[in-house]
This record gives structure tokens, C-alpha cells and sequence, in this order.
């Protein structure tokens, strides 16, 4: 940066554009609560991980049962402990919060569905549990995050119905053109 004589106006210029463009890009985000943000990830991937290789690991189908519950249980009380009383949280753990919370069960499910296809009734148990205990955290936090009950659904009514106003429009635009 230049700074014109003292006598004069005084204004800094840059010398170059990077200067600038530094200035204006957002800071990284750092992890603020790196060990909340380790176990909400450690917990729901090592339920899946045993799941994948159970078989492998230990021919004791209760014993991976029982596992894997322990797991996601951990993984629901841990989450639930790491989040009360933390109001400041960076971007980043956002992203791995909500990202953690929406893949596994979406997991869960494709392993339901493999599960049911490949005739394997017993692993179907293990899946069921799955999804509905990670789907149940997902429920929780996505209410919370919207509000109430009658905020969800009205939520998803609006969103339904803008969707339709949309359609709607375009297939008016393409009739008149």
C-alpha cells in the first residue's frame, strides 16, 4: 500500500489487485468443537462400517446386533450432549453435522433395500433399527431447525405449492410461445 504524503488527503491505494481480492475472500472456518465433531461422525460410521463387515468380523449375528445398536445409541447420545449449550459453531461443523445427519441414514435405507432384495431377512432387522434411529435423530433436528410441528408441515405445503405455481407457469409460457 502507497499512503499519500500527510499534508496532503490522505488515501491508501493499493499496489496490487491481490491485495483486494485477499480483503474480500471469507476466512476459513475452523473447528471450534473438533472432538463434538470427530465422535458425530465416529459413531455413525463405525455403526455402518461393523454392519458391512460384520460377517466377516464375527460369525455372531446377536453379537453384531447388539453392536451396532450400541453404536448408534452412542452416536444419538453423543450428539445430542455435544449440541446442548453450543450456540457458536462454525460453518464447517455445520456442514459436517448436517452432512453426517442426512448421508447415514440415506445409508441405512439403500442397505434396507439391499437387504430386503438379497433375501437376507435376519440383516433386515439390524437395517430396520438403523433407519429408524438415525431417521428419528434426522426428524428431531430438522424440527428444531424449522420450529414446531405446524411449521413443518406448513413448511413442506408452501414448498409443495410453489413447486406447482411453477409448473404451472412454465407450461403457461410454453402454451403461449
Amino acid at each position: 500500500m502507497l499512503r499519500q504524503d500527510s499534508n496532503d488527503d490522505t488515501e491508501d491505494v493499493s499496489l496490487f489487485d491481490a491485495d483486494d481480492e485477499l480483503s474480500r475472500r471469507p476466512k476459513k472456518s475452523k473447528i471450534k468443537h473438533p472432538i463434538a465433531s470427530f465422535f458425530h461422525l465416529f459413531f455413525r460410521v463405525s455403526a455402518i462400517i461393523v454392519y458391512l463387515l460384520c460377517e466377516l468380523l464375527s460369525s455372531s449375528y446377536i453379537a453384531c446386533m447388539v453392536t451396532i445398536i450400541l453404536l448408534l445409541s452412542c452416536d444419538f447420545w453423543a450428539v445430542k450432549t455435544s449440541t446442548q449449550g453450543k450456540k457458536a459453531t462454525s460453518e464447517a461443523e455445520s456442514r459436517i453435522f448436517w452432512l453426517g445427519l442426512i448421508a447415514c441414514p440415506l445409508l441405512w435405507v439403500i442397505f434396507a433395500f439391499s437387504a430386503l432384495f438379497s433375501f437376507k431377512v435376519k440383516w433386515l432387522a439390524i437395517v430396520i433399527m438403523g433407519v429408524t434411529l438415525q431417521g428419528a435423530n434426522l426428524y428431531g433436528y430438522i424440527r428444531c431447525k424449522l420450529g414446531s410441528r405446524k411449521n413443518l408441515t406448513s413448511v413442506a405445503t408452501s414448498y409443495l405449492g410453489r413447486q406447482l405455481l411453477r409448473q404451472t407457469v412454465t407450461k403457461e409460457d410454453q402454451a403461449v410461445s
